[in-house]
Formats: structure tokens, sequence, C-alpha cells
């Protein structure tokens, strides 16, 4: 069971008035943004409202729309809640439509039935509602939406008409929008006059408003009655609707307790557990005592200084600022590498925004002081991101918070926060959120576990707890910051659950679970130097996907046999300009060298779709994913083809050992014209012959292997876009993500297919996708004959283990097996059956 508080439903800070949003997705967005913010739902439910928008129209009427998600994913409703944007001046919501306050719902059950039984009371009193269209108090909005006075009384019939069923409400979250939507619409194929009864109450079955003024919740009994020439016909057929619909509604209900009660995978205690269920964030299973943190919204006074003096303040503590950052950033790298270095690298940068500092000055000449202006600007910026709709800019928000709460300790270190570093052992820290300094700061020996009410698993904080080992849930809701300080739990982060008060029971199971872990993982350690060769003799090369030199090490300490992947387009990503020939020539060299020989891939340039440069100034694309990108980019740009091409071939010819792949190719035609360039580079310069390899990415590419074959030294399979391609799948939706694997068998069958061609012509087979550094994935790719995989370092320990465990025979009975498997998760079910007894 999760464990909740029972906050009012709605409060001035989840109203936004002013509201200005482009159109009416990015109205959904803004709202659904407050909900994430308020600990209310988890970030994927801003698709959810989405989707319920593209089936089914949610505006009530009167210039009120109340957006919320589908049924079956309410399990990602963290508690009950609404948030209001009031539109002064409206938003198209369809045609003919305009909105004028947005009232997103969050609701666990039927909560959300007595906020529609207000609004439709609301929409009847039409001058207070063109008040709260323009009103700037937000205390308005909230009163109106808290309001349960009593109905005026019907004007329709007390009594029921002549043709008429009794119904038990079935649904069980009540007669919502949706199924109240359908009956209007069967209603109103009929000439008959229909109305539904719920007590004294009658409302019109052809009016939604009336309807959903009913209230009707689960077992509540309604008499549903009709009268005119078709009233028998009209009962029936709305007979028929009310109840199907129940058999979706109860549906939607179960898949939704089905997703919240039962953890995907790993350790569950022995009896049923309270849990707060969040979502997983960093894996793992730790046992400690619950920590709080205070909270960072300490109020900042406002004391006016000359505004001379208050530049001098604001620029010194900026100036400070950054050297402690330059600092964390040293530490950071030297303690978990360069990769995790960058985020504060990163937050530097947010302090030579010229616009968080214009503001700042504005609002010191209007007379407030520096440490006042500088929080409110930070937090204007912040906010503006986090409405935005956008994971990654929500994330950058918290960055932007983080870096403003050092400027405001060195403004006036009276508000400095409390440090994380006086943490008592085994600590489970909880929080409304943690920032990205606090994280990096922490000692895994003295923290067991994160859990943060707020928060996304792509943060920079859930990237740094995943480097440093600490198991971590995030959006666990405001039921986390009511925990008792020093009660017992247990943090699972791979299921993103916190177990509350766990029995002698549960704490016996979980250390025995979490010492097999170490077992296993300590075993692939020892191992990891050791070859990926199965136990009669057959060897899979294991290699690894990094961006830059300097993360070779961590790399090769893993055991790499070399890199699989050089990802060449964060040279251009990471950088507000394209980096000349001579910079390349030195990254490609300082690889080379970090490797010390051993096999290098380097990936020309890949920008489009997901990755877009905005200094490359490329036009813009209804559907990037579809157009100029990866190879297609390179033929039409040599002005960044060619540079980087000899700066490779420099590279070669001062003595790297380097292959080169060209990304995106879906012809022959392509592969021709690359090389063509290639030797005539090479020629130039008199450097040696590079092994020249394709990306094996759409299903042209994988149909038509052999042929391409002929014009290539070797294939990589990037199955992540092989999968998106091959399914039809935006693998950047959230909605449709769990749709999106590659182990779907049309795809294993695009990689047995593309195994084949090469094989006509002697060529070897890579894959450097996601599913490379599954070891369940790696098994079954071996198995289908690739006989090189590339991966995440941190992903190789365990995929060699898994390799090393089987034979060949029997990875390719499993391979097999999985080709006939009708869905992807049938090939899942494989994995447990193919679980190597050693």
């Amino acid at each position: 069971m999760s464990v909740t508080t029972t906050p009012a439903l709605l409060s001035a800070e989840l109203v936004r008035l002013g509201a200005a949003p482009a159109d009416k997705e990015a109205t959904i967005r803004q709202a659904a943004q407050l909900l994430i913010a308020a600990g209310c739902i988890d970030p994927g439910y801003e698709a959810s409202m989405l989707r319920r928008e593209a089936v089914a129209n949610t505006f009530l009427g009167h210039g009120v729309v109340i957006p919320h998600g589908l049924g079956e994913d309410r399990n990602l409703v963290r508690r009950n809640g609404i948030a209001v944007l009031q539109i002064p001046r409206g938003v198209e919501w369809n045609p003919g439509q305009t909105a004028h306050i947005a009232v997103a719902i969050a609701a666990q059950s039927d909560a959300h039935i007595a906020i529609l039984r207000r609004l439709t009371r609301l929409i009847q009193d039409e001058s207070r509602l063109v008040s709260l269209f323009v009103t700037d108090n937000a205390q308005d909005i909230v009163a109106a939406l808290s309001d349960d006075a009593p109905a005026a009384a019907s004007s329709g019939p007390a009594t029921d008409l002549a043709e008429r069923f009794r119904w038990t409400v079935s649904y069980p979250s009540g007669l919502h929008a949706r199924p109240a939507a359908r009956w209007v619409e069967t209603a109103r194929g009929f000439s008959a006059r229909i109305q539904v009864r719920n007590g004294d109450q009658v409302a019109d079955a052809k009016n939604l408003v009336s309807l959903l003024q009913l209230g009707l919740r689960a077992g509540d009994v309604a008499m549903l009655s009709a009268e005119g020439r078709d009233a028998a016909a009209a009962l029936a057929k709305l007979r028929s609707v009310v109840e199907s619909l129940s058999a979706q509604e109860k549906r939607d209900a179960e898949l939704a307790a089905q997703r919240a009660a039962a953890p995907s995978s790993g350790w569950t205690p022995p009896q049923a557990k309270a849990a707060i269920v969040g979502i997983g964030a960093s894996p793992g299973l730790a046992i400690g005592i619950v920590h709080r943190l205070a909270s960072h919204d300490a109020e900042v006074p406002d004391h006016p200084v000359p505004l001379t003096e208050g530049g001098a303040q604001l620029h010194e503590a900026i100036t400070a600022t950054r050297l402690q950052l330059k600092a964390v950033a040293d530490d950071t790298a030297r303690r978990l590498g360069a990769a995790d270095a960058a985020i504060f690298k990163a937050h530097g940068e947010l302090l030579a925004d010229t616009d968080l500092i214009t503001l700042t000055c504005q609002l010191m000449v209007e007379g407030h002081g520096v440490a006042w202006s500088w929080n409110q600007a930070v937090e204007r910026m912040a906010g503006k991101l986090s409405a935005l709709g956008n994971a990654v800019l929500a994330g950058r928000a918290a960055d932007l918070r983080d870096v403003g709460r050092r400027v405001l300790a060195n403004i006036d270190p009276s508000l400095r926060q409390v440090a994380t570093g006086e943490l008592p052992d085994n600590s489970i820290l909880v929080a409304a959120d943690l920032s990205p300094s606090d994280t990096a700061t922490l000692d895994p020996e003295r923290v067991a576990g994160i859990a943060t009410a707020q928060g996304g698993p792509t943060s920079h904080t859930a990237i740094l707890a995943r480097t440093l080992g600490l198991p971590a849930l995030v959006a666990g809701g405001a039921a986390l910051l009511d925990l008792k300080q020093g009660s017992a739990a247990i943090i699972d982060g791979q299921n993103g659950r916190l177990y509350l008060n766990p029995s002698p029971a549960d704490l016996d199971s979980a250390r025995a679970w979490i010492a097999e872990q170490q077992t296993i993982r300590a075993r692939e350690a020892e191992q990891r130097a050791m070859p990926a060769q199965t136990t009669d003799g057959h060897r899979v090369e294991v290699s690894a996907n990094i961006n830059l030199p300097d993360q070779a090490a961590l790399a090769l300490s893993q055991g790499a046999e070399g890199v699989g992947l050089m990802r060449t387009e964060f040279l251009f990503l990471e950088r507000g300009s394209t980096p000349s020939e001579d910079e390349q020539y030195e990254t490609y060299k300082a690889m080379a060298q970090a490797l010390e020989g051993r096999p290098l891939i380097v990936r020309a340039l890949d920008i489009g779709g997901d990755k877009q440069v905005a200094h490359l100034e490329l036009p813009r694309e209804e559907n990037p994913f579809l157009g100029v990108r990866g190879a297609r980019l390179l033929l039409r740009r040599p002005d960044l083809m060619e540079p980087q091409l000899r700066a490779l071939y420099r590279a070669a010819k001062d003595g790297a050992r380097l292959s080169i792949m060209f990304p995106m190719i879906t012809s022959v035609s392509e592969v021709i014209a690359l090389r063509q360039t290639c030797e005539r580079i090479r020629a130039e310069l008199d450097a040696p012959a590079l092994a020249l390899g394709i990306m094996i990415e759409v299903p042209a590419a994988a149909i038509q292997a052999d042929a391409l074959a002929q014009h290539v030294d070797f294939f990589s399979i990037g199955t992540n876009d092989l999968t998106q391609y091959t399914l039809a799948i935006d693998r950047q939706n959230p909605e449709l993500a769990a749709e999106a694997d590659s182990l779907h068998p049309a795809v294993l069958r695009l990689i047995r297919q593309t195994v084949a061609g090469a094989e006509r012509h002697g060529r070897w087979v890579g894959v450097c996708g996601g599913l490379a550094g599954d070891a369940f994935g790696a098994a079954l790719l071996a198995g289908l004959g690739v006989s090189e995989l590339s991966m995440t370092p941190r992903d190789i320990p365990a995929v060699k283990a898994r390799l090393r465990a089987s034979t060949l025979s029997e990875l390719r009975e499993l391979a097999e097996r999985a080709l006939k498997a009708e869905t992807a998760a049938d090939v899942r079910k494989l994995d447990l059956a193919a679980e190597p007894s050693s």
C-alpha cells in the first residue's frame, strides 16, 4: 500500500494567474508541471494528459477545461490535487472553443468527482465565473473550487419518465468526464427526452455539465428514464453503452492497481508492507534510517542598499561561486569521473546568463535588496523553465536553483544551507528535493539511499546518485516529508519504493538479497578483465561506448577491449561553435593514445533527430527523425564532413589505430559517395587506408545488408534507432516508451538478416545500441551471430559474465526461440529459462 497525506485539493500555490500559453498543448504541459512540482503526479503523467486530450475533449464549457490523464495511468498519481491556469486572453481549445480557466486534475480514485460537481455549478453562475477569468487574487479561484454549497433546486421533473431502468454505478472512479461524454453522445442520437436521477437530483442526459453535476460515485444507484417516440430504443442503446463502458473502466482501474502494486523486478518483502511509491532513479536495495533534510525554502529578507554597493556585492558573490564550482568540479572529477564533473562546469555557465543578471539588476533598480533580487530572478527564470513541459529543461531549473543558492550564500552567509555532510550513519536521506551540489558531496559510507518528494529520473541528482551507487527514488510525493525522523526503512531504487517499519523477516530477507547481489557483482568485477568467451571457446569482443578521451580510463578499468563507438557529435553539442580540424585531430589522437593501441571505432558526425546543434543553423524540420540526419547531412554539408575526415586520417597517419563508421545509411549510393570522399582525402594526406563501416539503423539497410556488405568492411547495429524505425515508435515519447522494445521479434529478425548479409561477404557485425548492454540481450545477440558488442562501461562486467557462463549452442538455441516468439514479452519470458546454471 502507499502512504499518503490528505492535503486540500487546491491551494493558492497551485493557481497560476495571468498565464499566456501558446496553445492547448502548452496549456496542458504548464498545468502538468504545477502538479509535478507539488508532488501530485509523476512526470510521466503529463504524457497521459496529452494522450487523454487526443481521445476525448476535456472542454467542459463556458471557458472551462479539465485536462487530466487516462484512467489506466492513475498509478502515476501520487496524491490527489488540482492545479489551475488562469488564461485571461484565452487559448483556443478546439475550433470555436476558447478556454480561460484550465483545471488540471490528479486523482487516485473518485476524488475528482467533487471537483467536477463544483465546476458544473460554477459554470451556471456566469457572473462569478467571468470574474475568475480576470481576478488578480488566486484565493478567489481557490474559494470558488472549494465551495460545496448545495446546488440550486432542479427545474426538471421530480419523478422518473415512463421508460426506465435502474443502474448501480460500477465505474471504479464514478461517472467522470470520459464515460459521461459517451452517455451524452448516445443520448443525443435520439429525439426522446432522457434523464438521469440520483436521489432528488435530476440531470438531462444530453447535457454533460448536468450529468457531471450529479456527482455519481461507485456504488450509487441511478435511475435512467426516457419518454417520447423512440424512448424504448433510446434507453436500450444507452443501457448497452453504459454497461459496456463498465468493463473498460474496470480494466483501467485494474491496470493502474497492478502497476502500483507489484515491483517489476528485484526484491519484494515477504509480506505486504506500507510503502511510499515513487520513481526509481538509481537501482539498488539498502536498509537504513530516515533522516529528513530541512527545506531550502528559507525566506530571503529584502534589505535595499545603494545600487553601486549592491552591484559590487553581486559581482563578488558570482565570482566566489565560480571558484567554488570549479573546486567542486575538480573534486567530483577526482572521485566520480569527468562526466559527472561536467555537471558543475555547466552550472558555471548558468552564472553567465545575461538575462538572469539583467533581471536581478532591474529589481535592484526598483529599490529591492541584492539578495532578494537575485533570489526572485532565479525563481522567476526557474519557474519559466519548469513550466515549459520539457523534462530536460525542468532539470535545468533545478540546476539553476542550486547555483542560485550558492550565490545567495555568498551574498549573505546567514542564508547558507545546512550541509549534508553532518549526517548519522546509514541514513536514508529524505527531502523535498536534493540539489546536485548536495548529492555530489554525499559520503556513500554514511548514506544508504536517497528519497525525494520531487525531481525526475533524468535529473543531475539522479545521475550522480547512480554514479555514487546509492539507491534513489524521486517523485515520492508529500507523504515522504511527514515520515518520522530516525524510523527504520528499506529503500528500493530499482522499483522506486520506500518500505516503512520493516519487520525482522523483512530485514533478514533484504540483507540476504543484498548479500547475494554483492557476491554476484564482486565476482563479475573480479573477472571483468577476462574475455567474453563461451564455455565451448567462442569469443565475443566487448567494447565501450564513450565520447571523450578522459572517459577511456573508466572503460578500460571495467574490462573494455576497445571503443566500439566514439560519438563525435558531443564535440559539437557541448560547445557554442564548430570545432576546427585541428581541435578534432587532437581529440582523436588523444583518444587513440588513451586506448594504448586497442581498437577505436569513430562514428562520423551524427546530427539530426534528437540531437540538434543550434550553432550549425540547420533548417527546422517537421519530423527530424525522418529528415536530414546522419549520412544525409554529411553528404549535404562537406564543410562539416571533410574537416572531420581530414582530422581522422591525420590521426591515423600519426599511428592511431582507428576505423570510421558512418551513421544513418539507407542506400548503396550513399556508401559509394562516402567512400569516394574518404579515398580522396586519404590520398591528399598520404594516410593509411582505414576500415570503413556503417550503422544499420533503418529497416532498409538491414534488408539489403548483403548489397551494402560489398562496399564496407563492417556493420554496427544501432538497436535503439532500428527499434524506433521498425516499430514506428518515437523512442522519446514517454507514453510509448514501454512499447519501444528492442527485443521485439521483428527487430531481432532484422538483426539476423543483417548478420546473414554480412556473412555472405565475410564482414563482421557489431551492436552498439542499448540491447548490447543488457546481459540477456547480449546473450541473444551472440546467438544471432553478432561478433562485437559495445556498451556503457559499467554494463561490461555483467555482460561478460553472462556470455562466459553459456555455450555457443545454447545461445543459438535461445536466439532461434526468440525469433519464433510473437511478442517482445514472449521473448523476455525466455530470460529466466536461459539463465545459466552456474
